[in-house]
């Protein structure tokens, strides 16, 4: 391992709680293992959304389900239980003849298939897939094991089943986008399968798989739940947490070309304000920094001026907002993305079926398990916390941008002709639209409860809008981040400042020119906007430093 990947390891890991980077740096192969005792952590996601790392299940946890499935069979004789022998929601209180309960579970599945707009990306619905099979593995939803056999294969087949944007309210879970998925497993709707969308039955032809069996309430169980929010909201935090690396990172060189004074990211000053992201991001920083030629020390500049009173002084006493507070500012989006993911593995290892098939207790249990407030709420947040990152990072580059402002740099940052030249100009354009829409979309979802179902989902969760929003603010984030970034590298140039930057910023200076070289004259940067962005994403970074 190189030195650099050493640094970007160290670093990373304060940013991530768990042990799999020593896996993914020492080369150790990850398997997921799906079991009933065992809970997954957001990391665990990672080598299989974007490494296709296989998932398995281990031969405990299917034994349970056959268990719970043969209770069930036999407990149900005799009795009305909801979803297997009755209608749905507010029809739950018609009986349904024993003939037609297969029937039922098959009417479930394609009445609920109306979802509408562009499918979700691929790792979005991986991630729920994986979320739905975990739920599945905990032993309480009825389902025979075939079902979950079936999941994991279409998993480690990278076979993607076609499930729309919109359509979920987050209340019986996620109706109408697992529902697609449900589609999927009885052989029919759409896969997207070796990068085309294929007809199911063609996909299963070719992987030799056989479609899901319908017994008892396999329709009912896989279309209730909040797997697909659940899986989003992975993702989602995957990314936000990588972007907040990428900010930190972003904020230390900007206060390197300013050469500013190390106390706004001190120990000493962070230590005396009790909150821990805040002293988690000023540690990160000082240790970025701690070998940079740019840095100043106020003990050996301001403390030791001999000046007259109303001297002018020229270098400034403390920096704006946007480089001075950047601890206080990113400590929050920190602390908030900690609890979000504590929630959201709370969720991913919980059982949101309805009914709760418990064959330990020998009982059949109605509830709301599949309300998806708690999901809402955290992608809410969340995506408040990124919006406030974007509003830092744009800050920042109007800061780089502004010569009137920095007093260091030319306009714009142009290193051609001024007048003729625009520099990064246009480019400020792009990165200011994305953070007003961040600034819209960070309205909450959690309260936009609307009534459905003959009101018998009086209120709901908004579950599955809200993580997909965040998403949207997170794509918007990265959008923002990658042409401050650009900008950086055209300052670092311009003031001649490459050998005097901390040995970790200047290899992300390295990192960053071989995709996006210096410009003098003007040209169209889109496409270098895009691999800059593809190239700091998380399907190309933060942890495949072991590659």
């Amino acid at each position: 391992m190189c030195s650099f990947d050493l640094k970007l390891y160290i670093f990373a890991k304060i940013f991530a709680p768990t042990h799999l980077f020593v896996e993914y740096i020492y080369g150790i192969k990850y398997k997921m293992v799906i079991s009933f005792d065992k809970q997954l952590n957001i990391i665990d996601f990672y080598p299989v959304l974007y490494k296709n790392q296989k998932v398995s299940i281990d031969k405990k946890t299917i034994n349970r389900v056959r268990a719970n499935f043969t209770f069930l069979s036999d407990y149900l004789k005799g009795k009305i239980i909801y979803g297997i022998n009755t209608g749905l929601g507010p029809m739950a209180q018609y009986k349904i003849d024993d003939s037609n309960r297969q029937e039922l579970q098959y009417n479930l599945i394609r009445s609920h298939c109306t979802g509408m707009g562009e499918p979700l990306d691929e790792h979005s619905v991986k991630a729920s897939m994986i979320s739905r099979l975990n739920c599945f593995a905990r032993g309480y939803s009825g389902i025979n094991h075939k079902v979950i056999i079936l999941l994991r294969d279409l998993i480690n087949n990278n076979a993607i089943p076609l499930m729309p944007e919109h359509g979920g309210v987050g209340a019986s879970g996620d109706l109408v986008q697992l529902a697609h998925l449900a589609l999927v497993l009885i052989g029919e709707g759409k896969i997207k399968y070796n990068e085309k969308w294929q007809a199911t039955a063609k996909v299963f032809e070719e992987l030799k798989l056989s479609p899901a069996e319908i017994h008892i309430r396999e329709g009912l169980s896989l279309i209730n739940g909040t797997s697909v929010m659940t899986g989003i909201a992975v993702v989602n935090i995957l990314r936000a947490r990588n972007l907040l690396n990428w900010m930190v990172i972003a904020s230390a060189i900007i206060n390197e070309l300013v050469e500013s004074y190390n106390d706004h990211y001190s120990m000493e000053l962070n230590s005396v304000k009790l909150h821990h992201g805040q002293k988690q991001i000023a540690r990160i920083m000082s240790s970025l920094l701690k070998d940079s030629h740019l840095i100043s020390r106020n003990d050996s500049i301001l403390y030791h001026t001999d000046t007259k009173d109303g001297f002018f002084i020229e270098k400034r006493v403390q920096e704006y907002y946007s480089l001075r507070c950047v601890p206080q500012i990113l400590g929050p989006v920190y602390d908030t993305l900690t609890f979000a993911e504590n929630i959201v593995i709370n969720e991913i290892n919980s059982v949101s079926d309805n009914p709760v098939i418990d064959h330990n207790n020998k009982n059949v249990i109605h509830g709301g398990n599949f309300h998806g407030d708690y999901v809402s709420l955290e992608m809410d947040k969340l995506k408040i916390a990124v919006t406030k990152l974007a509003m830092l990072s744009e800050r920042q580059l109007n800061f780089l941008l502004n010569h009137k402002i920095n007093q260091i740099l030319p306009p714009f940052v142009n290193l051609g002709k001024l007048g003729l030249n625009f520099g990064m100009q246009g480019a400020q354009f792009t990165a200011t639209s994305s953070t007003a829409e961040c600034q819209t979309l960070s309205n909450p979802m959690y309260i936009h409860s609307i009534p459905s179902n003959n009101d018998n989902q009086d209120i709901v969760s908004m579950g599955t809008n809200s993580a997909q929003i965040t998403k949207r603010v997170i794509d918007n984030g990265y959008q923002i981040i990658t042409i401050e970034l650009m900008t950086l590298m055209q300052a670092i140039d311009y003031l001649k400042l490459k050998n005097k930057l901390s040995s970790f910023t200047k290899n992300i200076y390295e990192e960053l020119r071989e995709i996006f070289p210096k410009f003098v004259n003007d040209y169209s940067m889109y496409e270098d906007i895009k691999k800059i962005k593809e190239h700091i994403d998380i399907k190309n970074k933060y942890m495949n430093i072991a590659d």
